[in-house]
């Protein structure tokens, strides 16, 4: 094979051919994907051109082309810094405003309530608005709703409550901007109400003395990637430097940095695009989580059996689902709490707690799914011809429909909705979409319809809540709405390859070196590396539905990998039938730490049959 044609290609001005030659002339794989390779000969070019000029090595170099990255920009983005890519918190329409009144309560010592959401983004944010608070001696309470009582987002009720308990200022975080009647009663009692928060809305906006959400219409920061996290931090930014100027004291003591790992943990689990300031934030604050300095953060660690150093995947896989149980089926307010606290015993019992909880939600979910799935089936036969799935059930629990949906829409490759019913027929539901199509955008044109109680959310994912009487309306309206362009972007089934290497080729080295091109995630996909012509020497079932294999090179070289969730799939019947054979793999690398030991295994995507 010629590394340099395959890894990098040659120096051409000749036109784009709209239809690329498949990646290793794979037209169809085993799970009936075309190869094609990530970068188009523009990007060839560029990749070349920051290896030659940069020194950088060539797969990294492709890697980065691949995801965009200019030449002049290549060497800056492999070492991100919060001071190049931090915007002037004040650029946020209404910033100036909350800050302003979190300086007065500061100064006042107010009594603040915050009212979170109960996912992980809505626990950090809270928890640094609490800790925030704490600092400067506030004394503040977190509001976290039952999801299954109250909802998503301030209730009336809720606000009265807190109002009642002292609340002088009310701070909502991850919610807040569509709840008109809820900060209206708070307009009614005289109360000051501060939104942060990053989840799309329409024209009119909550009756607030400030919304600080970057997805506002009226917001010219550029920063709607963030999450609701990443925006709080922006204001206690602001609010520190103001804090500062007045000749405080104690903002001289103040390490924002220190919290980068709650922002971390939330811009990774809400599933935010990691570019500009996310990434950033991702990037330094693993740095932070590394050296454990939050107790909450660091029992639940232990608890999840951390092995090696954080990565982005331990907050998705092992961190983030347990918080979430809290919300999902348990006590909302234990993720908020867990990440607030500095004693290490309390950590270790709520840790301990939410574990348990996430047990319990597992096998919650997989009872769940195995019933959505077949409702799939039933419905829609294998999903094809249908550009949106939308399944519900009575004796489902609210708190796991989004991670029903999700799976759903791993499977099916199209959004997907899942729908628990309550008694009185109201339910509550929650969908995640696919990469091209914005589900928020469409719920609120349901809610605007009518069709919906109420709903919102943002392009990957949307909660909505619904009359069973309308289900039939709504099923309707989703298959007309998503037929517009879903069909297209489900019909394109390609693998976009970065790159070839062989086993002997995947080494800790290179590994390190596309970590810092990293992080990976939405909108910075995790490279794909295509291991040509290698024989399987090994493939067997572990665990109820993966599939463990092992890949040998030519040179007797050895590379590990697993198929996640590949029984009973084409991927995986392929290769419990292929043993011996000589096959093209394709997957991501990671790196498994072992007894102190470094050894890099394939996280396998797909497979095909080797000419």
């Amino acid at each position: 094979m010629n590394t340099r044609e395959t890894l990098v290609g040659p120096l051409s001005t000749t036109p784009v051919d709209p239809v690329p030659r498949a990646f290793l002339n794979v037209e169809q794989s085993a799970s009936g994907q075309r190869w094609v390779s990530r970068l188009d000969q523009a990007a060839q070019n560029r990749a070349l051109a920051i290896t030659q000029i940069h020194g950088i090595p060539e797969l990294v170099a492709r890697v980065l082309a691949g995801r965009g990255v200019t030449l002049d920009d290549a060497p800056a983005f492999l070492d991100p810094t919060l001071r190049s890519l931090m915007p002037d918190p004040f650029t946020l329409t209404d910033c100036e405003k909350a800050v302003g009144r979190l300086a007065t309560a500061i100064d006042r010592g107010e009594r603040v309530a915050i009212f979170g959401d109960y996912d992980v983004d809505g626990a950090s944010s809270s928890a640094l608005l609490y800790r925030f608070l704490r600092h400067f001696g506030v004394e503040a309470e977190i509001y976290i709703p039952d999801r299954i009582f109250e909802g998503y987002g301030p209730n009336p009720a809720a606000i009265r409550q807190l109002i009642g308990r002292g609340a002088r200022l009310i701070v909502t975080v991850d919610c807040g901007s569509t709840s008109h009647d809820a900060l209206a009663a708070a307009r009614d009692e005289g109360i000051d109400v501060v939104v942060i928060d990053h989840h799309q809305l329409g024209h009119e906006l909550p009756p607030c003395l400030a919304l600080v959400n970057p997805n506002r219409e009226d917001d010219l920061s550029g920063q709607g990637h963030l999450c609701a996290a990443g925006v709080v931090f922006l204001v206690l930014v602001a609010a520190a430097r103001l804090m500062r100027e007045r000749g405080d004291a104690k903002a001289r003591s103040l390490d924002l940095l220190a919290w980068l790992d709650i922002v971390a943990l939330a811009t990774v689990c809400d599933v935010v695009p990691l570019k500009g300031l996310n990434r950033a934030y991702v990037v330094k604050g693993l740095l932070a989580a590394r050296h454990m300095g939050n107790a909450g953060l660091a029992a639940l660690f232990r608890k999840a059996g951390l092995g090696g150093p954080v990565s982005p995947y331990h907050f998705g896989f092992l961190i983030g689902p347990r918080i979430n149980a809290g919300g999902r089926i348990g006590d909302a307010a234990l993720g908020s709490r867990l990440l607030t606290i500095d004693d290490t015993i309390e950590a270790e019992e709520i840790a301990g707690r939410l574990d348990d909880l996430n047990r319990e939600r597992q096998a919650m979910e997989a009872a769940m799914l195995a019933e959505a799935e077949a409702e799939v089936l039933a419905e829609y036969g294998n999903g094809e011809g249908v550009s949106v799935l939308l399944t519900a059930r009575d004796n489902w629990h609210p708190g796991i429909v989004g991670l029903i949906a999700a799976r759903l829409k791993e499977k099916f490759k199209r959004p997907a909705f899942a729908i628990a019913f309550d008694p009185s027929g109201k339910g509550a539901g929650s969908g995640r979409s696919i990469n091209g199509f914005d589900m928020g955008r469409m719920v609120r044109a349901a809610v605007d319809a009518g069709l919906l109680v109420k709903g919102g959310g943002h392009a990957m994912a949307a909660g909505l809540t619904v009359e069973r009487s309308n289900l039939g309306k709504l099923r309707a309206f989703f298959e007309e709405e998503a037929g517009r362009n879903v069909p297209a972007l489900v019909a394109n089934h390609v693998l976009k390859i970065d790159g070839a290497l062989s086993a002997s080729g995947a080494t800790t080295e290179l590994f390190d070196q596309l970590e810092q091109a990293g992080p990976y995630g939405s909108g910075h996909a995790q490279p794909v590396f295509a291991i040509p012509s290698h024989r399987l020497k090994d493939a067997r079932q572990v665990g109820a539905a993966h599939v463990k294999i092992t890949l040998e090179s030519l040179d007797g070289t050895r590379l590990d990998g697993i198929a996640f969730r590949a029984i009973d799939t084409p991927l995986g019947n392929f290769l419990l039938n292929s043993r011996g054979m000589q096959i093209h793999a394709a997957g991501c690398l990671s790196a498994d730490q072992w007894q102190g030991n470094r050894r890099i295994q394939l996280r396998l995507l797909d497979a095909v049959r080797a000419p």
